[in-house]
């Protein structure tokens, strides 16, 4: 029998048993992420709330009205832009736009969508190509509060200028700033942007699929998953796309690694687009 534990294993024991907790009372399931990326966002909270101790947060989560609600927006991962890697946009427009022209409707999934800036740009490139009147987006994410500032599709004014190079970059043909206004602090998306795309709560770890896309776009997300939590979201992506549909993932992420390579086209192996067989 082991008489003493390592500070370490003391921890590892103690987030398990959190994240049990917080799965118990909100449903919310980060038992099968990443535990590195589990951890800063820990102890970061930790420290603005001054606990010594992972057991405190336990107890916190169990007997301290809304302390869940404010973890759960720490373990949420909101880090997005207009145009994010703009190679990859581009590569969609010059590649797979074309596909798309005689689909009688186009059905997009941007799954983990933050606050909605890379479902804006998806908008704006078949807004351009003629493609957007027929095109459904829908955008989801676990986080509600993220969502609900989506919706209204302000962006902070002083990321404009990198937006628009980004856009630019991604080969865009119009002036970004006509898809916007303006005052002091916030840039305003035009109302006729948002018109096809639907945001609403759906959690990769615990929802099942909901329609059938020619196009997911999950890109940056999986990276914060384990294997196996990759393999259970891999298949809820194959079950949700149509043939010959298209799944696009982040630069560092993968098929090659996992159970569904032989299910996929490599389609552009360098901007990581498959395409369903």
């Amino acid at each position: 029998m082991k008489d003493t534990l390592t500070i370490e294993e003391r921890e590892d024991i103690e987030i398990e048993l959190l994240l049990q907790a917080i799965y118990s009372v909100s449903g919310f399931d980060f038992r099968k992420y990443m535990r590195s990326s589990i951890k800063r966002r820990v102890e970061n909270r930790m420290r603005l709330d001054h606990i010594r101790r992972i057991s405190g947060m336990i107890e916190m989560v169990l007997y301290e009205k809304g302390y869940v609600e404010k973890l759960l927006k720490d373990f949420s991962i909101n880090v997005t832009e207009m145009f994010r890697d703009p190679d990859f946009f581009k590569a969609f427009r010059l590649n797979i736009v074309p596909l798309l022209r005689n689909l009688p409707e186009i059905r997009i999934w941007h799954a983990g969508c933050s606050t909605g800036e890379e479902a804006f740009s998806m908008a704006i490139i078949l807004k351009e190509e003629g493609l957007y009147d027929k095109a459904r987006i829908y955008a989801t994410d676990m986080n509600e509060d993220v969502l609900l500032h989506a919706e209204k599709g302000i962006l902070p004014l002083n990321r404009m200028q990198s937006y628009t190079k980004n856009y630019m970059h991604a080969g865009g043909n119009q002036e970004f700033s006509e898809y916007y206004t303006t005052d002091y602090q916030y840039a305003y998306l035009d109302s006729g942007l948002l018109k096809n795309i639907e945001f609403f709560q759906h959690n990769l770890v615990t929802d099942g699929s909901f329609n059938e896309f020619h196009i997911i776009m999950c890109r940056n997300v999986m990276i914060y998953f384990t294997s196996e939590l990759q393999t259970y979201v891999n298949q809820l992506f194959f079950d949700s796309l149509c043939k010959d549909g298209f799944l696009a993932v982040g630069s560092k992420e993968t098929l090659h690694t996992s159970s569904f390579s032989e299910d996929y086209e490599d389609f552009d192996p360098k901007e990581r687009i498959y395409r369903k067989l």
